[in-house]
């Protein structure tokens, strides 16, 4: 019988990422490990929250010896992180095969696989080509048709990516057992207004895919343009399954996009308030266009505590013309009062730096954002990213900045070229107008403390680390 290794890299091995540390639930290699344990012996490494050192890592691989090394690489930039780990495990077991996945291997698939420590990559939803391609490697079973790419005399194969999974209900529960659940449940890596609002909590993904088409996001390449819903008797499952083992107390909706279908949702949450969950629960990513009265009564009801909400612009123009997202400002800003008198947390999330976008109705998007008075707003420089429309069009029309890389390039800076602004204009802007609007009265001040769960000094040193790093 074979045995298994899943894990995350230390986020911190790759030098360019060790100011932007996280982790989270091992949610999604908690479902591979329930995909495969029936029949290996698994185990889950997480690199990341044990924070171990390159040296700690190679000696953990040394005494679990596995045959096989699943590596999650969650987002481009840990790309890095996961080719070393790739290198440490073939240089401390010579003869293990190393198998990549994640969004990071579906976004940029080929440097990955290129790599000469890499000998598979799955490249989309890895949950049945993972398991197959173990039966494939123990001698029991066909190669995976599709998704699961590898090099044949030094070439790579390219094989498209894996389907979609139609039937979600079809996926086990993740294998929180292989792991200090607690660890996870009870801690928080970085200061967010995304934090649960109790603990111990737990993530939960009941749908997958967005049928929008906003210019800068990926999710569509990910998880599809067509919605995947879990049953519902299927979600409360899962959600009683971890109050009674793990006792939570909080829970964060992860969905792309969680109220997509609005009766559905409403169908959620009152199952919720019917089988009294008494969860604090939170969705960072919510569509403001898809909230109503009745929508947002039964979410208060049902114990929702803290709303991300994305407008991404305060140009109609922007929106309509750049972003291509269905947001009416009007009717966003009477929707984010409601939010406000219901008494939920509310964090909006804006992007500046978009190709065609002139610097006034950039300067517009932060005017905006302070008439609208939301409890914290976020701001973000426009990111071209794999396979998404913004990527194309500054490829096009040769607007990105040279040393752009997928894999190395960072969230604080700007990359496309503009004869509206230049990087460093964006930069500076983006910090001080983030402290100028957030931190415009003791009330707010006050507000943004309590949603960070931080003291009013903490805050006033973060503020101060912000400014200091938006010099160019």
């Amino acid at each position: 019988m074979k045995k298994v290794s899943l894990m995350y890299p230390n986020f911190e091995w790759a030098e360019s990422m060790s100011r932007t540390k996280w982790f989270s639930h091992p949610y999604n290699i908690g479902i591979l490990a329930s995909m495969i344990q029936d029949k290996k012996y698994v185990e889950i490494i997480d690199a990341n929250i044990d924070n171990l050192s390159r040296e700690q890592f190679s000696e953990r691989i040394r005494e679990s010896s596995p045959n096989i090394l699943g590596i999650s690489i969650t987002t481009n930039e840990y790309a890095e992180s996961g080719l070393i780990a790739a290198k440490i495990a073939k240089k401390t077991l010579p003869d293990i095969k190393i198998v990549v996945g994640g969004v990071g291997a579906m976004s940029n698939p080929y440097p990955i696989i290129s790599d000469p420590n890499v000998d598979y990559e799955v490249v989309g939803e890895g949950e049945y080509a993972f398991r197959e391609l173990c039966e494939f490697l123990d001698g029991k079973g066909n190669f995976p048709e599709k998704g699961v790419w590898y090099k044949e005399n030094g070439k790579v194969i390219e094989r498209g990516r894996t389907d979609f999974i139609q039937d979600l209900d079809s996926l086990p529960f993740p294998s929180y057992h292989l792991v200090d659940f607690m660890k996870y449940a009870t801690q928080i890596q970085r200061e967010s207004v995304d934090r649960p609002r109790d603990m111990p909590y737990a993530r939960i993904v009941t749908s997958r895919g967005c049928p929008f088409n906003c210019s800068f996001c990926e999710v569509g390449s990910i998880s599809g343009k067509k919605v995947r819903f879990r049953n519902l008797e299927n979600i409360s499952r899962e959600i009683e399954w971890m109050i009674e083992d793990y006792g939570i107390k909080a829970l964060s909706f992860d969905d792309d996009n969680l109220t997509v279908n609005k009766e559905r949702a409403k169908e959620l949450f009152k199952t919720m308030i019917e089988r009294k969950y008494n969860l604090k629960w939170n969705n960072p990513a919510t569509a403001v266009f898809k909230l109503d009265d009745e929508m947002l009564d039964l979410m208060k009801e049902s114990g929702c505590a803290y709303l991300g909400i994305a407008i991404e612009s305060g140009n109609q123009r922007v929106l309509n013309e750049i972003i291509h997202k269905p947001v009416d400002l009007s009717k966003a800003k009477e929707t984010i009062g409601k939010i406000k008198e219901r008494g939920i947390d509310l964090a909006v999330n804006f992007i500046v730096g978009f190709p065609g976008e002139t610097w006034e109705e950039i300067r517009q998007t932060f005017r905006y954002a302070q008439e609208l008075n939301a409890d914290y707003c976020r701001f973000f420089i426009a990111t071209p990213l794999p396979n998404t429309e913004l990527y194309r069009m500054a490829k096009e029309k040769g607007l990105l900045r040279e040393g752009f890389d997928f894999s190395k390039h960072l969230w604080s800076d700007g990359w496309i070229k503009s004869d509206e602004f230049r990087h460093q204009d964006l930069r500076v802007l983006r910090a001080y107008e983030w402290d100028r609007i957030n931190f415009s009265s003791p009330e707010k001040i006050k507000k943004i403390c309590h949603m960070l769960d931080i003291t009013e000094e903490r805050l006033n040193q973060i503020r101060k680390e912000t400014l200091a790093t938006a010099n160019p």
